[in-house]
């Protein structure tokens, strides 16, 4: 034991006193900071507004134009379509309103909107949602039905209430966070194990290639040999991950006080239209933030983190022993590297494709069956996790997946350790798996 932490330790600190390992720790996400702070900034110093022509025949607005709204700003113009054709050919407007006099709320008649280039689809929403709200308010007061009245309606209880087994309320909002956590924390973990992985692979090719594997190899049995390789790598993945999660927080913390825009632009919220009660507004959108906070406090984030972190480290320590086993048995050649890797890589891949149907349907017999298999349950498990426990898995298939990970990592690197014992002293020869096989089960 006491030889597998030296190698654990020679490892670690070969890795984490290297410059490479500090640029990619900490200017990577600084990196990545700054271009998403300069995306913020351009966004919301942009004087360039969408500036639309209204030419209301009808007289629909009564001389009323819908208040600039983020970057849309609308202006009244002569109700000339040949004339507004022309302001758009000069680029004086980037697109027009034509209401005709013959138009009427109660009628199918549609308006009539041009733009001079191509709109995004951000843009072309909140134009739609700001005309649309107008001409919903214009119905309303000619149905002699106010906005006031409309509202009262809106705030009462959803038809319907849906609810877990235990009885406790399940929102859109609650759903929606489980789906992108469960989503997330299973691509954190697929990233991480190929790019963890094939670091220890790289590893012991390189200590292979450079003969210093037969030095080692004299005083040190290579069992401990690759499993000081994968603790030690494992130990640098696991700094790393912690000095991002501290550096992301930070940066989010950060980013409010650099631009307060971003605050405020939360904090009020935009007048649908014109004539709209902005108190009642603010107490809808208020409401909304409550409800999605207390959606925030229904999940169970410590079982989450938890369930993570060991399945972080299961998932590493059961594919690095099979990445080291295969880089023990290539030379320098990268491409027997790829076609020893491919049997190791399906079932990542195979995780990833069970994981969509999981995040959707969480007790569905192939999310059940992924979240068992030890090679899948990595990524799988943590898609059900999210939804809670028992709705979206149960007690029993927790502590099942995880007994059945361990078992498979200890069985796995035994076999993993019987390849490397024999591949990492093998050269000038191409290895199948055929015959990594042989080795595994050959007698002592």
């Amino acid at each position: 034991m006491n030889k597998t932490l030296l190698v654990a330790r020679r490892e670690f600190l070969s890795r984490v006193q290297k410059k490479t390992f500090l640029l990619t720790t900490i200017g990577v996400p600084l990196l990545i900071a700054v271009f998403y702070a300069a995306l913020i900034y351009f966004q919301i110093r942009s004087t360039e507004n969408f500036v639309i022509a209204v030419a209301d025949e009808a007289n629909l607005f009564e001389g009323k134009l819908p208040e600039k709204k983020n970057d849309l700003e609308f202006r009244a113009a002569k109700a000339d379509t040949s004339f507004l054709r022309q302001q758009l050919d000069n680029k004086t407007y980037d697109a027009y309103l034509y209401i005709p006099a013959s138009f009427s709320l109660n009628g199918k008649d549609s308006l009539e909107f041009r733009s001079a280039k191509a709109m995004g689809l951000m843009t072309r929403e909140k134009v739609e949602d700001l005309i649309s709200n107008t001409l919903e308010e214009k119905r309303w007061l000619q149905m002699n039905i106010t906005k006031a009245a409309i509202d009262s309606i809106r705030k009462k209880e959803e038809p319907i209430r849906f609810t877990s087994a235990t009885g406790k309320k399940e929102s859109g909002a609650k759903v929606g966070i489980s789906y992108a956590v469960g989503m997330l924390s299973g691509f954190l973990i697929y990233i991480i194990l190929f790019v963890y992985g094939s670091m220890v692979m790289r590893g012991v090719m390189e200590e292979k290639v450079s003969r210093i594997a037969e030095v080692i190899v004299s005083s040190v049995k290579p069992f401990q040999l690759m499993m000081g390789k994968i603790t030690g790598i494992g130990a640098v993945g696991l700094v790393q991950f912690l000095i991002w999660i501290v550096l992301i927080f930070g940066i989010q913390m950060a980013l409010p006080l650099i631009f307060p825009e971003i605050t405020s632009s939360i904090q009020t919220p935009p007048p649908v239209g014109p004539g709209a009660v902005q108190a009642a507004e603010t107490m809808k959108n208020s409401g909304a933030l409550s409800g999605i906070m207390e959606d925030l406090q229904s999940i169970n984030f410590p079982l989450i983190l938890g369930c993570f972190a060991f399945y972080f480290l299961g998932g590493y320590l059961l594919y690095s022993a099979l990445f080291a086993a295969v880089g023990s048995a290539v030379n320098e050649d990268p491409q027997d590297a790829q076609a020893l890797l491919f049997p190791i890589m399906m079932p990542i891949i195979f995780a990833i494709v069970i994981m969509t149907n999981a995040v959707n349907d969480p007790n569905s017999s192939m999310a059940v069956f992924g979240s068992l298999f030890p090679f899948t349950s990595p990524i799988v498990m943590m898609a059900r996790v999210a939804h809670g426990v028992p709705d979206g898995v149960s007690v029993i298939q927790l502590l099942i997946s995880m007994f059945l990970l361990i078992v498979t990592f200890l069985a796995t690197t035994w076999v993993a350790g019987k390849i490397y014992r024999t591949g990492i002293l093998l050269y000038g020869k191409k290895i199948t798996w055929k015959e990594m096989i042989k080795w595994a089960f050959r007698s002592s």
